[in-house]
């Protein structure tokens, strides 16, 4: 799956600008955000995303870019220079991609979507 939900670019800049990605697994990253919510959403939203109106791609975007933001920062906490700040950010991003995948698992804001 080549980045078809998210960009790197999203990614990283939730991440933070110290975050490390040394361990260049972000293609891993989203490949697994990406399956995470076409599963728990119980919809393919990677093959179906030409089908996603441009209104509702932008939840999908911010849903993966999360996700694979929090992987980024869970691989170096220190990086960002406390373990304090690193868990708070967490704590936003998960927040939001929680809310966010409850959104997309509604039946009836699927159909609107595409």
């Amino acid at each position: 799956m080549p980045w078809t939900l998210t960009t790197s670019g999203a990614c990283l800049a939730k991440a933070g600008l110290k975050a490390n990605i040394s361990n260049g697994n972000l293609q891993g990253y989203s490949n697994q955000a990406e399956a995470v919510i076409n599963t728990a959403t119980r919809k393919d939203w990677v093959a179906d995303y030409g089908n996603v109106t441009a209104n509702f791609k932008a939840i999908l975007d911010d849903t993966a870019s999360d996700m694979v933001a929090m992987r980024i920062i869970n691989f170096d906490m220190q990086a960002l220079g406390s373990r304090a700040t690193a868990e708070t950010m967490l704590d936003v991003l998960r927040d939001n991609s929680v809310r966010n995948l409850e959104i997309l698992k509604d039946e009836k804001n699927k159909e609107i979507m595409d």
